[in-house]
């Protein structure tokens, strides 16, 4: 795809008044970076760091039992929350693939808020309008709606500044206003990190961003792109579709059972998932820390004793521990468990990785 032909948020000029770096992201031109990876990886740690995700789908479920519909289609039991709650949840097929993970916003029993992933985001409304019943309605917002993910120790400390609300639970979302634009605050992210995601109109999207970043800089944090965003959600082993999830790829095989609501009377895909979990998936998803120095991608064979027992689906450098990191699909009958080495064939040489058990470093979205 042509730098032409790729989709562009709403700020992307602010982004290059930034220095950004671009690439091609689900169809989007996206920054990549600012000040490097690593710098931006290390605030969003230590300090706060600022995304710019607006590439992400939006799409609205609204009209009478629109929750209780939502909750027939996707795996999540929406019973659990209620009007104010977001919760992560997931899209399948009626053979238990992954169509898109994605979350889905409670606003009342008529109205529902999805952010899918941008390039699933079409799949996600269509499939879910040719299921609605007679008077709910499914529309895609994809270009309604802007993102922003501060992110970081201190994210509570920017939002308070510019009189947002921040004592929220985690999962919980309230409307609000920044400098007389409507924006909505969700105590949610991508990178386990206290942090919030805030959503502006799309044209009045820049304003927002602006004012967020001012307060992030005074906080002594920076603007993050897309590639801080990876090596943070890896350190989590928090999945990425097309990567650790996908049509050939379910929830079971991706630790994701957790986000089924196995006591539902219906869900897509609930009598494939099901049968899964009695058999058991044929693999795992598990995380692998290199114990030689290398560089962990996608797509390379683990091995053990010389057998082939699974393909690493997702690898960087962890500026948090300073080594190797990937996560990879290992076969059930290898019987892995924390601890084991492993090798990765990394253009034919055998980098010697240790099993862990996800995340690599502690969680702190709480």
């Amino acid at each position: 795809m042509s730098d032409g032909e790729l989709l562009r948020g709403p700020i992307h000029d602010v982004h290059a008044e930034l220095g950004a770096t671009f690439a091609s992201f689900g169809g989007w031109s996206m920054p990549v970076s600012y000040a490097g990876t690593v710098a931006e990886h290390t605030a969003v740690r230590e300090r706060v760091g600022l995304f710019d995700v607006s590439h992400l789908g939006k799409a609205s479920v609204t009209g009478p039992g629109a929750a209780a519909f939502v909750n027939s289609a996707l795996t999540n039991d929406l019973d659990r929350i209620g009007a104010g709650k977001a919760q992560y949840t997931l899209c399948c097929t009626a053979e238990g693939g992954v169509i898109d993970d994605l979350i889905a916003y409670y606003v009342a029993d008529e109205d529902v808020f999805l952010v899918p992933n941008a390039a699933n985001t079409a799949r996600v409304v269509e499939e879910l309008a040719g299921a609605a019943p007679a008077g709910v309605t499914v529309t895609d917002r994809h270009r309604d709606f802007a993102v922003f993910a501060v992110q970081g120790p201190r994210s509570a400390q920017v939002l308070a500044a510019l009189n947002l609300p921040t004592d929220m639970d985690y999962m919980a979302f309230a409307d609000a206003d920044l400098g007389g634009a409507p924006v909505r605050v969700c105590r949610t992210g991508y990178t386990g990190e206290h942090g919030y995601e805030v959503l502006p109109r799309w044209d009045e999207a820049e304003a927002v961003f602006r004012a967020l970043l001012a307060a992030v800089v005074e906080a002594e944090g920076q603007p993050a792109g897309l590639g801080a965003r990876d090596t943070l959600r890896t350190e989590m082993g928090y999945p990425l579709h097309g990567h650790e999830l996908g049509i050939d790829i379910s929830p079971l095989q991706a630790r994701c059972g957790w986000a089924i609501g196995w006591k539902k009377p219906e869900f897509w895909g609930k009598d494939a998932l099901e049968d899964e979990r009695t058999s058991g998936p044929r693999r795992r998803l598990w995380g692998l820390r290199a114990l030689d120095r290398g560089v962990l991608r996608a797509g390379l064979t683990v091995v053990r004793d010389e057998v082939e027992v699974g393909t690493t689906t997702s690898g960087t450098f962890s500026p948090t521990l300073k080594v190797g990191i990937a996560l990879a699909l290992l076969d059930t009958t290898a019987e892995v468990m924390p601890g084991m080495e492993l090798s990765v064939d990394v253009r034919g040489r055998a980098l010697r990785c240790e099993v862990v058990n996800p995340p690599f470093v502690q969680v702190k979205t709480r």
